[in-house]
């Protein structure tokens, strides 16, 4: 992958600190409405594979999400980083007792157990984090290329893979009006803020 510009820098610091300066109550009730869109959504169902970022300050918290999916019926699975040095990460389960720890960007996530993971294809839907989006559901990340790398799959034209669904969470004001996308990125299917649905 290739260094960010400048520009998807200053991007990146600016659209961070927008949402960082949302006010908690204003949070909070984001928080909840981002919840009531993925239910009308039909995004929890019972037996369904869901794969749940664990935030960092600043993004969207799932833990609403997470508590009603868990209530579904849903399985939960988390990202874990699998090797900082290739960049890549696997999905894990999350199960109300598993044990948490920080990892090297201070991102909590699933001590490790061996083999227990998923493949994404195995998964019905993936929520992710979003520094920034546009309209045509390109998303602007924290530059590392962990999701791209693991779903890569979804980039296979020949195959036209569908699964997982891909669902950025965000507020409304890390919308922009266009990102440069690049070979390497992979698009989301539906962004979901307070205001509503972006397919």
């Amino acid at each position: 992958m290739a260094q960010p510009t400048p520009e998807t820098r200053a991007a990146r610091r600016r659209l961070r600190a927008l949402r960082l300066a949302l006010p908690p109550a204003e949070r909070v009730a984001a928080e909840r409405e981002i919840t009531g869109a993925l239910r009308r959504m039909g995004a929890f169902r019972r037996g369904r594979r869901i794969a749940i970022y664990l935030a960092m300050p600043g993004e969207v918290d799932p833990a609403t999400i997470l508590r009603a999916a868990r209530r579904a019926g849903c399985e939960i699975f988390v990202p874990r980083v699998s090797s900082r040095r290739r960049g890549r990460m696997s999905f894990v389960p999350l199960r109300p007792d598993t044990p948490l720890r920080p990892n090297a960007y201070g991102i909590a996530e699933p001590v490790a157990r061996n083999g227990e993971r998923v493949r994404p294809l195995e998964l019905d839907l993936v929520l992710l984090p979003v520094v920034g989006f546009d309209r045509l559901g390109n998303r602007l990340g924290m530059g590392a290329g962990y999701y791209d790398r693991a779903l890569r799959h979804r980039r296979d034209t020949a195959r036209s893979w569908r699964r997982p669904r891909l669902v950025g969470l965000a507020f409304a004001c890390q919308e922009v009006e266009s990102i440069a996308s690049s070979p390497w990125d992979v698009a989301l299917d539906v962004v979901v803020t307070e205001r509503g649905v972006v397919r």
